[in-house]
């Protein structure tokens, strides 16, 4: 009787979609192998697309009005969402999004690390008046609360008043659309903040139905400490908390991953909806700032603990940095033996002068990339059934997971490894990405969402961008559409801005 009621209300959901017109244009996706981004099984099918949604999936005949394409075979699945990403910085500049849409990303999910736009009705209503290649949903930030409140008197715990006007800040950014609160508790000023303070602006998202996502507070030193604070919001709050890019940032935590696995796994059978999103590099990029959790930043203790178990110098190199920017591109160990420096002494150096060119504001910037993680680690994380994939990258920069994190894990993970399959592959970039950030009608390939889809070729698709190279394009994505609308076409963004503001709470 329930599986008759089931296929019965699911006639009921179809047939109640408006049929197009007849006449009316229409795309017709022929011979495709449609992973739909359920974690179910493949199949052949054809898809039609109209006014910006999946009209039908199945055997489909040709219609006059359809415009064809021919999939020949290959693989065509939901737009991947990007559930910690960075490439709304200069979207405005660069609407198409090259570094996103070119590795199938259709959805970004911005406000991370605790920094977002202010106020987001901005941004959103910015994005409806000249849209972008992608669709943009946001967090709203802790940091940038806090910032607006507290301004450079930040070095310390928010008074009580003070986190009143936080919450009320907050509480606008949640009506405009805020997908929940978003911390980056190791970077200023949310890392002077204390856990009363977070906890109590985490009710206010939750009593407006939101979510919580963090950078913790620590991913090494304190990395325990740190994801208990996390958990403790969940249990507290009862709203679903999501790790950002979660590693384990330290060699004494390589090999950790079971362990953090099974404790991620208790607090879910404890009732906390907690989930992670992972990049598949074992180097992050950061501050230099961020390796000195105590801001101590004349202590060589401090430098050498960092240097010998977080980031050693021959693993680091400069993404940034504007005092000198000839360092750019070079290691530390490069950089100490240009100066006949030991390397301790030598980042120190180059904390001492960032810190004295920020005084300028058109000369302040510095960024470090770093190798941190275990490869073994970073694959166990990815596997958990509870983690999607995120690039925490951006439009520009020195990282390649901007360009190609994504097409990283189906080559890496799924085609060479053969750690996951397609479908779960597919699955953790789309349908389970969705799930995790609320957006409704995304993330699945069936009739009545939302048409963002990708065409990708399972033999070719790989990442293409290094650290020497960290704009290349990724190969094998076909095509990519967003809302109905072909946003990369055979390796060109099309000039296509089909994008929308993805609001939490309306129809998206």
């Amino acid at each position: 009787m329930r599986v008759f009621l089931g296929l019965f209300l699911a006639l009921l959901v179809s047939c109640s979609e408006p049929a197009p017109p007849p006449g009316t244009p229409t795309v017709l996706i022929v011979n495709a192998v449609v992973i739909d981004g359920t974690g179910g099984p493949r199949r052949n099918a054809s898809v039609r697309i109209y006014d910006g949604h999946i009209d039908e999936v199945g055997d489909l005949e040709v219609r006059p009005s359809d415009s064809v394409i021919d999939a020949e075979g290959k693989i065509l699945a939901p737009g991947f969402i990007d559930t910690h990403s960075h490439h709304d910085y200069g979207l405005s500049d660069e609407p198409g999004a090259l570094a996103a849409v070119s590795q199938g990303i259709t959805t970004i999910v911005a406000g991370q690390d605790g920094s977002s736009a202010f106020p987001l009705e901005d941004l959103f209503k910015g994005l409806e008046n000249e849209p972008a290649a992608i669709n943009v949903a946001s967090y709203a930030g802790h940091n940038t609360l806090r910032a607006h409140v507290m301004g450079q008197n930040f070095r310390r715990p928010a008074s009580g008043e003070e986190v009143v006007l936080m919450r009320r800040l907050l509480a606008e950014e949640m009506q405009a659309g805020a997908l929940g609160l978003a911390t980056g508790l190791e970077y200023d000023p949310g890392i002077y903040s204390d856990a009363a303070e977070v906890l109590s602006l985490a009710h206010e998202a939750a009593s407006g139905g939101g979510r919580y996502i963090s950078h913790l507070r620590s991913e090494d030193r304190h990395f325990w400490e740190a994801l208990e604070e996390l958990l403790e919001i969940g249990r507290q709050t009862r709203m679903p908390v999501q790790v950002s890019h979660l590693k384990l940032a330290m060699k004494s935590l390589w090999g950790s991953a079971g362990e953090l696995l099974r404790l991620l796994e208790d607090a879910r059978g404890e009732g906390i909806d907690v989930t992670a999103d992972v990049y598949p590099y074992t180097f992050w990029q950061s501050t230099m700032t961020v390796l000195f959790p105590e801001r101590d930043f004349d202590n060589r203790e401090s430098a050498a603990f960092a240097l010998e178990e977080l980031a050693p110098p021959d693993g680091m190199w400069i993404a940034r940095f504007d005092a000198d920017p000839t360092y750019v591109g070079m290691t530390l160990t490069e950089i100490a033996e240009l100066r006949d420096t030991d390397p301790v002494t030598t980042y120190l150096d180059l904390l001492a002068e960032a810190e004295a060119a920020a005084s300028d504001p058109d000369n302040w910037g510095e960024s470090i990339i770093a190798t941190s993680m275990d490869e073994a680690d970073i694959a166990d994380l990815i596997a958990w059934p509870n983690t999607n994939i995120c690039s925490d990258g951006g439009l520009a920069g020195r990282h390649p997971r901007g360009f190609g994190a994504f097409t990283r894990v189906l080559k890496q993970y799924v085609r060479e490894e053969e750690r996951l399959s397609w479908e779960q592959a597919i699955h953790k970039m789309t349908g389970l990405a969705a799930s995790h950030m609320g957006l409704q009608n995304r993330g699945t390939l069936q009739a009545g969402a939302w048409a963002d889809l990708v065409l990708l070729d399972p033999d070719l698709v790989s990442d293409r961008a290094t650290p020497d190279d960290p704009q290349a394009v990724s190969s094998g994505i076909e095509k990519v559409w967003v809302n109905g609308e072909l946003a990369w076409d055979d390796g060109e963004i099309t000039g296509a801005r089909p994008g929308k503001a993805l609001r939490r709470s309306v129809n998206q």
